[in-house]
């Protein structure tokens, strides 16, 4: 991997350009001359042939024309002395035929015995009817490349003889395969030459270039302390300070960047809603610890999960469906036993006018405020209903008695009896709103002294005994002797108890049996009312102490109840301190247990 690294810097680069500029140039040049000087020493080769070709046929045709005496020497003879005094050129053979195609002479000592034979060269008959040959051909035998001349020897316009002329070009070559092997050697040493330099001119240059890449590696780190060095006043060096000016603006850019990440972190952190942000593509991308809770995810385990997926709506809505969302959405995550409800707001991010970058949707935990809403609903329809119910009585006796009722001495007391009985009912439902509203307004002024509670008790029990007598009811009161002293409010735990044994006594059959029982523990005194009735089923029992609940709607209205007094008694209960509690069994009776805490003083004060 290093070594291919390595090839791929930009100092081997700079290193390799230069060489191959080297080596094309050298190859160019050497190309170019090697054909010029190869072109031009062909072309002294042919010249210097035809010079020495002109001036043989020049003394050729000389001794051809000239008239011969019996006694000289043969024309033959006179021909081999013209080829030794112009002819004598190296690896070439010259040959002087006759009229006849007949060899007169030849410059080639081996071949003397063809003078006087008749040449077959086709060249040589070209030149006997005029015509001039000078191709380069190779020799079949030894494959050496040779200039071949054929030259008709004139004489008054007459053809009389011909010049053949084979000449060996092995020599041009040989030079010329000499001079390639030097500019080869040339070329490497320039090559060489030109690595050496091209190291020293591409560390000059790609030393800044090189520490740029160091300085930016160390960038990418986050590391900003560092400075390129500045080599020059050159462009390289005018990016190193270019570079150096960016690295003190990204450092300064960072730390910005850096502050106001960790101001959103902080405040996404101690935010009390949630925040959710997505990518253009609805994938979540942030969550704050308090959408994790919210949603009981994993941050780590989130990231890149489509937003209507983690929210449970990808059924019915996409991503892009959230962006044309302006009202906010109630998410129901209600489980079994717990009601959890979120309301969620959508937000799109987007540059100015430009395309959807993605949304923040910030979450905020409604379940309280539904309940509450609801119960508000509940409570303005089950007043409306309480207070509906007696006034639809009143009207209807009142108008039977304007229609003549008022006259009957059987009736007219009955139905006024009716109408003072559902006054009443209203009175009482009106008190009992009245305090409920002073207890949820905080406006409700509670006495508190130290009494006996145990002797309060023996005091209510007689009391409703008393009441009771027509009912057939005994009570039966386990109430230690000994004094138990409570901090209270003695008239509203007399309300508390007298609610408690009130429905105690609606709800006991005759003969029935009421049991007031009093515990004292460690630091709280127990006591539990039990009686014998119908009971409430289980499923009903934590629902008691709602206000307007009843098990037994029909009835609870014919026993003149208006479903308010145990939940009034829940809160002066809770506002002493203490609790109340319910056990009940189908059909066997129930157990109202209120616990409240002691003293052992005797001092009283008033408290609000």
């Amino acid at each position: 991997m290093k070594i291919i690294d390595f090839f791929k810097s930009i100092h081997v680069k700079m290193i390799v350009i230069f060489m191959l500029l080297i080596f094309i140039a050298m190859q160019v040049i050497g190309v170019y001359f090697t054909r010029e000087l190869e072109s031009q020493l062909e072309d002294n080769h042919y010249d210097m042939l035809v010079e020495r070709a002109d001036l043989l046929e020049y003394n050729v045709r000389q001794e051809m024309t000239r008239d011969r005496d019996s006694e000289e020497e043969p024309l033959e003879d006179d021909i081999e002395d013209l080829l030794q005094e112009f002819f004598s050129i190296e690896d070439s053979e010259v040959q002087v035929i006759g009229p006849n195609q007949e060899v007169l002479g030849t410059s080639n000592w081996n071949d003397q015995n063809i003078v006087g034979q008749q040449s077959t060269e086709v060249r040589v008959k070209r030149a006997l009817i005029g015509t001039e040959d000078s191709p380069i051909l190779r020799d079949p035998e030894t494959g050496d490349r040779i200039q071949v001349i054929s030259q008709p020897v004139e004489a008054d316009g007459e053809i009389i003889g011909a010049i053949y002329i084979e000449a060996s070009m092995e020599n041009i070559y040989q030079e010329m395969e000499e001079i390639n092997g030097i500019f080869f050697n040339g070329t490497i040493i320039a090559l060489v030459i030109t690595a050496v330099l091209g190291i020293l001119l591409s560390q000059t240059l790609t030393r800044p270039i090189v520490d740029m890449r160091k300085q930016a590696k160390v960038m990418g780190e986050g590391d900003f302390s560092r400075r390129v060095r500045v080599y020059g006043q050159d462009e390289i060096g005018q990016l190193a300070e270019s570079f150096n000016t960016l690295t003190l603006s990204l450092k300064d850019a960072r730390a910005t960047t850096e502050g106001e990440r960790k101001k959103l972190s902080s405040v996404l952190a101690h935010m009390t809603d949630g925040v959710i942000a997505t990518d253009e593509l609805g994938r979540i991308i942030l969550m704050n610890n308090r959408a994790e809770q919210l949603l009981n995810v994993d941050n780590k385990h989130i990231m890149g999960t489509s937003l209507p997926e983690v929210l449970r709506l990808s059924e019915t809505i996409t991503p892009s469906d959230l962006y044309d969302y302006s009202d906010s959405i109630l998410l129901d995550f209600s489980e079994d036993n717990e009601e959890f409800i979120l309301e969620a707001n959508f937000s799109v991010i987007r540059n100015e006018e430009g395309p959807v970058n993605g949304l923040i949707t910030v979450l905020h935990d409604v379940t309280e405020q539904e309940k509450i809403e609801r119960e508000r609903r509940e409570f303005v329809a089950n007043v409306s209903h309480e207070l509906r119910t007696p006034l639809t009585t009143m009207r209807s006796y009142l108008e039977a008695l304007e229609d003549g009722a008022m006259e009957d001495e059987n009736l007219g007391p009955r139905f006024l009896k009716v109408t003072q009985n559902e006054t009443e009912r209203m009175i009482r439902l009106v008190n009992d709103l009245l305090q409920l509203s002073k207890m949820d307004s905080n406006d409700l002024q509670l006495t508190f002294e130290t009494t006996d509670i145990g002797e309060l008790l023996r005091q209510i029990a007689e009391r409703f005994e008393m009441i009771t007598k027509d009912k057939n009811i005994e009570f039966s009161k386990e109430i230690p002797m000994h004094s138990v002293y409570v901090n209270m409010d003695k008239d509203k735990m007399t309300q508390v108890f007298d609610n408690i044994i009130s429905n105690a006594v609606k709800y006991s059959p005759d003969g029935g049996m009421i049991t007031i029982q009093m515990i004292t523990r460690s630091k709280a005194v127990d006591i539990e009312i039990t009686d014998e009735g119908v009971g409430i089923p289980k499923e009903n029992q934590a629902k008691i102490f709602d206000r307007f609940y009843r098990v037994d709607k029909a009835r609870a209205r014919n026993l003149g109840g208006t479903g308010l007094g145990l939940a009034i008694a829940k809160e002066l209960v809770q506002s002493h301190g203490g609790y109340i509690t319910v056990n009940s069994e189908w059909r066997k009776g129930t157990t109202i247990s209120v616990t409240l805490p002691y003293t052992v003083n005797k001092k009283a004060g008033v408290f609000e």
